[in-house]
């Protein structure tokens, strides 16, 4: 796989937005409408929602869908003025309500609401509301809905009786033939707290689990020999057998590394951090250099977690690595450091083009100010900033705790979702690349 991996995408223009005090509490809602729009749609709460519509971006929305449940009953009022808002830009609404008792609901259908659909949604429910307003239906012209058909037995029966797939024996896989040249990514903070180890772990895991049919093999290198956490967000144990490793990296052959290795849930293995807190230069660029390559000998990717410090094997990694990942924030420590880093780099005539900038924690879809933010940033530094990813909340905080993958602690959390879009965008340029070769 050839360096510099243009990871690229223009975001879709927002259409429609949900507003509500937490959409999360709405998961089917998040699910219907990214079927319904894919990216075209952003979220907002109440308040966000009143500073948007005096925006002159709110006359670009098609609808919004308003989304309350029995806790929300006490800031009627102010739910109102966000439907009445909506209204007076020519903005649909969709109402999603949820045990609201009857006068509240009587009060919200009569604020100008366009259709109303209830919570939990029925199957295909929000599409047929969607349907109507861009047919310019109100509630009262709606066409009542026909029960769906019952399913014949004989259709139902394949599908019920379908077993469960059985879980992977927890074994290291062996690379797949078809994965092309083996590739690297790495992943480093510009400064502490911007998620590169979130992203590195949630990212091997998506990779290794992109494509069932045909997983590729995946390896996580915990290079941070200080505070390395990979082990703690995988609920793993340091083991005495790294330090081995690490010292004698350039005369270890295969099967002795695979013997460091441990395996979490029979689909990721993953190098630990050591057990015992090491100095960084305990490993120069010769060991550093052998341990990918043995990383490369038995798996399809292989993901290196670095320390925040800039190290003497820095250089190795980046020359090594396919795609390298900064994580960054949108803050000023985060933009003096990524300045430095680059003037580093360029100092040193190294590959620059291999630098992939990530934004943790950014704006949401509708912070016009926010967006602004971001565009000042990226233009200050000469970067571009492809890949934004959403604060993922409490949320991966809990899923790291509980050393668990967000992808299986929290599916439909908005930092997993994007996590897991770089992964298969990573994953189908490796496997066209290899298609091509």
């Amino acid at each position: 796989m050839s360096g510099g991996l243009a990871l690229k995408s223009t975001p879709a223009p927002i259409v429609a937005c949900t507003i509500a005090r937490d959409v999360q509490t709405f998961d089917l809602l998040i699910d219907d409408i990214e079927a319904e729009l894919g990216e075209a749609w952003g979220d907002l709460n109440f308040m966000e929602a009143q500073a948007f519509f005096v925006q002159p971006e709110a006359d670009d929305l098609e609808f919004v869908a308003v989304a309350v449940d029995d806790e929300d009953e006490q800031d009627i009022e102010l739910i109102i003025r966000v439907i009445e808002q909506a209204k007076s830009k020519g903005v649909k609404v969709i109402l999603i309500a949820e045990d609201v008792s009857p006068p509240i609901l009587h009060r919200l259908l009569n604020a100008g609401t366009d259709d109303f659909v209830p919570y939990p949604l029925p199957e295909m429910a929000f599409h047929q509301s969607v349907e109507r307003i861009r047919a310019g239906q109100s509630i009262a012209e709606a066409p009542a809905a026909k029960p769906a058909p019952a399913a014949p037995a004989a259709a139902v029966a394949p599908e019920t009786a379908t077993p469960a797939e059985p879980q992977a024996p927890a074994q290291i896989r062996t690379p797949t033939t078809s994965m092309g040249d083996r590739v690297v990514f790495a992943v480093q903070s510009m400064a502490g707290g911007t998620g590169a180890s979130t992203l590195a772990v949630n990212l091997a895991w998506e990779i290794a689990t992109a494509d069932k049919k045909n997983p590729p093999s995946v390896c996580l290198i915990d290079l941070d020999l200080q505070f390395g956490s990979t082990s703690t967000y995988l609920d793993l144990t340091r083991r005495e057998v790294i330090f081995e490793v690490l010292s004698e990296a350039q005369s270890m052959d295969v099967d002795a590394f695979k013997q460091a290795l441990q395996t979490y849930d029979g689909k990721l293995s993953v190098f630990t951090a050591p057990a015992d807190i090491l100095p960084l230069d305990l490993i120069g660029p010769t060991e550093v250099e052998a341990l990918i390559k043995l990383a490369q000998e038995c798996f399809d990717v292989v993901i290196v977690d670095m320390p925040t410090t800039i190290v003497q094997w820095t250089e190795t990694v980046l020359n090594a690595a396919d795609v390298y990942f900064t994580t960054m924030e949108l803050d000023m420590r985060s933009a003096q450091n990524t300045l430095r880093f680059i003037k580093a780099l360029q100092a040193e005539d190294l590959p620059i083009d291999k630098v992939h900038y990530v934004l943790n924690r950014a704006p949401k879809g509708l912070d016009m100010s926010g967006k602004s933010r971001v565009k000042h940033l990226a233009e200050s530094l000469n970067i571009e900033l492809n890949t934004q990813l959403p604060d993922g909340t409490k949320q991966v905080t809990q899923a790291c705790d509980h050393g668990t993958p967000l992808a299986l602690f929290a599916k439909k959390n908005a930092l997993r979702k994007e996590i897991a879009k770089l992964a298969k965008t990573l994953h189908d340029a490796i496997r066209a690349e290899a298609t091509a070769g």
